[in-house]
């Protein structure tokens, strides 16, 4: 997908670039600096580092990548944490900015992210997060790259304390656990799988509380397929398909099989993609989730937090990956 966070060891990721939180000084450091300079062969890269000789926050440079298994090695600053009143934030964006546009100058086709400057320089996690997405997401709404976010483990991805109190507690009154039997529950059938009218009197107030289909809409879309109803959609919304699947964080070769096969079979988290791309509300999405022979439960922590970000109307794609992320779901896109 376009825009994917993982975890891993930055230094094994296989991508045309891997991006360096590096010193002014283009030096050998400690953490991800240091690991990637220790796997690529130090000796080699800092020789031609030294020849570059420098690098301001917020900027970048390239070099090769020696010994490990990416192509290039895009260095960037980051800035120290000062409370927020230096300026960091926009020297933190220009990080991402301006290593895209390298990777871009470069015709690189995939650059791997550390979560610059929340090591020693002291960022805090969950605001450098937040930046971090932002700048990614612009870029790829008008650029065609993979980029990966890399953490190395949980505990170096923080998730705004707001969001992330607000989605527990979304969870928490939401949830259903699939291991209590079927004749304790008196609010909601859990089965993924089935079809959302024939349980919509059992749905709470909250859920159905956005627009309703008419009777006019439901008949005509009865014979649509997954695709045509997509692409109907999208002409309603005065979308191009370009802006469509870029907000959907879907690669642009499964767009092409999608619109070029009518009986095109979608996954879940495709079709869910392009609901928030086009912004559906709930009985859209439940509407196009169905074409693809799908629905929400909350016998799914996936699909709770999906509908906890329709109802607050908050259809930023990335910002929902991050939480699926937190939360240890699988992402949107393709």
């Amino acid at each position: 997908m376009p825009l994917e966070i993982i975890r891993n060891d930055i230094t094994k990721v296989h991508a045309d670039a891997i991006v360096n939180a590096a010193n002014s000084a283009l030096q050998q450091g400690g953490g991800v600096c240091g690991a990637i300079f220790a796997a690529a062969g130090a000796e080699k890269l800092q020789k031609e580092c030294d020849a570059i000789s420098s690098c301001k926050a917020g900027e970048a440079v390239i070099t090769k990548a020696y010994d490990l298994p990416a192509r290039y090695i895009i260095h960037t600053v980051g800035p120290v944490w000062h409370g927020g009143t230096c300026g960091e934030e926009k020297q933190l964006a220009d990080c991402y900015k301006n290593s895209l546009a390298l990777a871009k100058k470069h015709e690189l086709e995939s650059v791997a992210f550390p979560l610059i400057s929340s090591g020693i320089y002291h960022y805090p996690k969950d605001k450098a997060l937040q930046v971090a997405i932002s700048a990614i997401g612009e870029f790829l709404l008008k650029n065609d790259m993979i980029v990966y976010l890399v953490v190395f483990d949980k505990a170096a991805f923080v998730l705004s304390e707001k969001i992330s109190s607000s989605i527990k507690q979304y969870i928490d009154e939401n949830y259903i656990d699939e291991n209590i039997s079927h004749f304790k529950r008196d609010s909601y059938i859990c089965e993924e799988n089935l079809v959302p009218e024939k349980t919509m009197h059992l749905l709470s107030p909250q859920i159905l509380e956005k627009s309703k289909r008419n009777l006019s809409d439901i008949v005509f879309q009865v014979e649509e397929s997954f695709s045509q109803m997509l692409l109907r959609m999208i002409d309603q919304k005065g979308m191009s398909d370009v802006a469509a699947y870029k907000k959907a964080n879907i690669d642009r070769r499964l767009f092409s099989k999608i619109r070029s096969d009518i009986n095109y079979q979608s996954s879940k988290h495709t079709a869910i993609a392009f609901a928030i791309a086009l912004e559906l509300n709930l009985d859209e999405t439940k509407d196009l989730l169905l074409k693809a022979g799908f629905a929400l439960s909350h016998c799914n922590k996936f699909d709770i937090i999906v509908e906890y970000f329709i109802k607050i109307d908050n259809y930023n794609i990335f910002e929902i990956n991050e939480a699926l992320f937190y939360f240890g779901q699988p992402m949107l896109g393709a």
